[in-house]
């Protein structure tokens, strides 16, 4: 199951630790495109509470971080629409990773490469605790979403979609 061990200084946790977020670190095997089911299986909590760093881009290329639960999608045009965009897509992983500095797979929203626009599905923000990635595949931090918000100031959207 889930082994608690010291998982190394990600730029993540440098950033959690430097805004004060206390965080409890999970390390577990990760799969190669087993996603939030596997890590959810892997630490034995529930995938809605696993939380999906997603890099997405605008009609511009201009990118921006959208959480999701680990159980829903997002509706692209829904977010385009609640961030007065034209468009919003994914990026390709390797442009992903140009911008935050983390592997496709390893992406934490916390102490990107530079500092991009985060909107975050608002009920989210109801949950009592959250799993996200902690800045490395087979790494998530479990931390109170309030923390979340507080340092990200993420914009709450209403984008999720059912699978």
């Amino acid at each position: 199951m889930s082994r608690k061990e010291h998982a190394g200084e990600t730029p993540a946790t440098v950033f959690l630790r430097q805004h004060g977020v206390a965080f409890e670190p999970h390390l577990y095997e990760y799969e190669e495109h087993g996603g939030t089911r596997v890590s959810a299986r892997e630490l034995g909590v529930d995938e809605h509470c696993v939380i999906k760093t997603l890099v997405m881009e605008d009609e511009r290329r201009q990118p921006l971080i959208v959480l999701m639960h680990g159980d829903r999608t997002v509706s692209t045009k829904q977010l385009a629409r609640e961030a007065g965009l034209k468009k919003v897509q994914p990026c390709q992983p390797e442009v992903a990773q140009r911008h935050t500095g983390y592997q496709v797979g390893g992406t934490s929203p916390f102490g990107t490469r530079k500092a991009l626009p985060v909107y975050m599905e608002a009920s989210i923000a109801e949950l009592p605790r959250i799993y996200i990635n902690g800045g490395r595949r087979g790494f998530l931090v479990a931390i109170d979403p309030k923390e979340l918000v507080r340092v990200l100031q993420p914009t709450p959207v209403n984008v999720a979609l059912e699978g």
